[in-house]
């Protein structure tokens, strides 16, 4: 089975029982991660979740089979969500798969896999898109128009009315990322006490109220810095994010995103052509040109692929650390910095 962001709430709603693997894909990584979370919020009872990395899955491909087939430590329903990069899951998936058409997979778990810098046409996706036991799910980067209909739609279910341009005050705000955008809506009904049952209509006094930033006074300026690798600048932002008190995990969020838009633009680069070009054929944002066209001369393929897990697994170790999370999150971006600051 195959999906996308216009029809993927109906086809998971169809799918839902039926599919053993899940694999959430596209340059909208922010997308496919809320999308999978949406879809495993559909299971009658999602129980323990298991996490497993791509490298998990990339060193021992059996590891998938096992953890899917185990029971939980408390005998009640599981499910596993494992976070790859590219085709790290293949062998494990290919596995998993060739035990399915055996009959040796009944009674397994449900399976959700979020993969960065990967496509509907890639190995992974092409060993599900044809079975009515998997689903694959292309997430292309959301439109202004798209996601502030999001945003009205995330707030409706939160009991907020949002007054005036808020919603598309808040997608721009959020770097068009759905789920810093679903964390402002939180944000804003929690300080009006707004619920479904007694509902609040949110003003820009209240958006401002709440410290929302925009992209261009909130994380961005420090994203830009760490994967340009602009040491001298480093600590200048990182007491400009301490001051005016950024969420650490918006900020790592904004990194994966960028990186994961890194990823989809060096995938369509071909040896020795012009940057420039391609960033005017993929209708980039102007303001974004000169940024994206130097990280990109930074930060080759090769670099990305070792990138993408790290930042996913800084996202993890702040989410696990949140007392620390401050020195946790400056010390990576550290050591980030560096390592964009040397070319090639």
């Amino acid at each position: 089975m195959k999906a996308n962001q216009r029809d993927f709430p109906s086809a998971a709603q169809r799918a839902i029982g039926k599919c053993a693997i899940w694999f959430f894909c596209g340059q909208d990584e922010a997308g496919a991660s809320a999308a999978a979370a949406k879809a495993i919020a559909m299971l009658p009872d999602a129980g323990e979740r298991v996490e497993l990395s791509g490298a998990d899955l990339k060193n021992d491909p059996v590891l998938l089979v096992d953890e899917a087939r185990s029971t939980s430590l408390f005998g009640g329903t599981r499910h596993i969500l494992a976070r790859v990069s590219g085709e790290d899951a293949h062998d494990a998936v290919k596995a998993f798969l060739a035990l399915a058409d055996m009959g040796e997979t009944k009674g397994a778990c449900p399976i959700f896999i979020v993969a960065t810098s990967a496509t509907d046409k890639s190995r992974t996706a092409k060993l599900l898109i044809q079975r009515d036991d998997g689903m694959v799910a292309m997430f292309y980067p959301p439109d202004l128009k798209s996601l502030t209909a999001d945003v009205r739609a995330l707030a409706d279910a939160a009991g907020l009315r949002l007054g005036g341009d808020i919603a598309e005050r808040i997608a721009r705000g959020a770097n068009m990322d759905i789920r810093l955008a679903q964390s402002e809506v939180e944000k804003l009904a929690l300080y009006l006490d707004a619920t479904p049952q007694s509902p609040k209509t949110a003003d820009v006094e209240a958006h401002d109220a709440i410290g929302a930033k925009t992209e261009e006074d909130g994380f961005m300026p420090l994203v830009n810095v760490v994967l340009s690798g602009e040491v001298r600048k480093l600590p200048q932002e990182l007491a400009r994010f301490r001051e005016v008190g950024l969420n650490p995990v918006a900020v790592a969020l904004a990194l994966e995103r960028r990186a994961a838009q890194l990823a989809g633009l060096a995938a369509k680069l071909e040896p020795g052509s012009d940057i420039g070009a391609l960033l005017d054929r993929q209708r980039v944002f102007f303001r974004d040109k000169r940024d994206l066209s130097d990280q990109l001369r930074r930060w080759p393929a090769h670099k990305l692929e070792r990138l993408v897990p790290r930042l996913a697994k800084l996202h993890r170790d702040l989410l696990s650390n949140s007392q620390m999370a401050e020195l946790v999150l400056a010390h990576s971006l550290t050591q980030i910095t560096r390592f964009a600051a040397r070319r090639g």
